[in-house]
């Protein structure tokens, strides 16, 4: 599944959309490089799940937990992992475990000490926009996209599916 992100406000209000999707459980990975959008992406997921205030990338915590509305979401920046076994240090084998959302940002830091994702986005500066790239891992991953697909909110973002784009 691939889309079109033409601002700022439009990456914020499709993590919205993929927050309310993801309904508050899995493991999504977000990649691209430095300034695609990760965070930007990452804050709408977390507006989806009820958290009204600023987003801050956890460079240097390596992960920020938010207890919302019943949900428990662990947002993970990677960028700055030395070693993945770091991980196993601040207790990420634990949270990844959990049934909690799970949005990780650099995932490939973490690569041989991460579980497989349900979901990966892939953002690529396009233009003064953004595109991104969806694909589903698991079938919990192919249940979001299914969802992401019928959602009203998207309709005319010339959201389109590359082969179903699900694996």
């Amino acid at each position: 599944m691939q889309l079109r992100l033409d601002d700022e406000d439009r990456q914020v209000a499709f993590g919205e959309c993929l927050g309310r999707a993801l309904q508050g459980h899995g493991r999504v990975h977000l990649t691209g490089e430095l300034g695609a959008g990760k965070t930007t992406l990452t804050r709408g997921i977390l507006r989806a799940c009820g958290h009204r205030g600023a987003v801050k990338s956890p460079t240097y915590t390596l992960v920020e937990p938010y207890e919302l509305d019943g949900v428990l979401v662990h947002h993970f920046d990677l960028y700055r992992l030395g070693d993945p076994e770091e991980l196993e240090f601040i207790g990420g084998r634990d949270l990844v475990a959990e049934e909690a959302l799970c949005v990780i940002e650099w995932p490939e830091r973490g690569e041989g000490w991460l579980p497989d994702p349900d979901l990966e986005v892939i953002l690529r500066l396009a233009d003064s926009g953004r595109e991104a790239t969806l694909e589903a891992r698991s079938e919990r991953g192919r249940a979001v996209l299914e969802r992401l697909a019928a959602m009203p909110a998207l309709a005319g973002w010339g959201l389109h599916r590359e082969g179903d784009a699900a694996r």
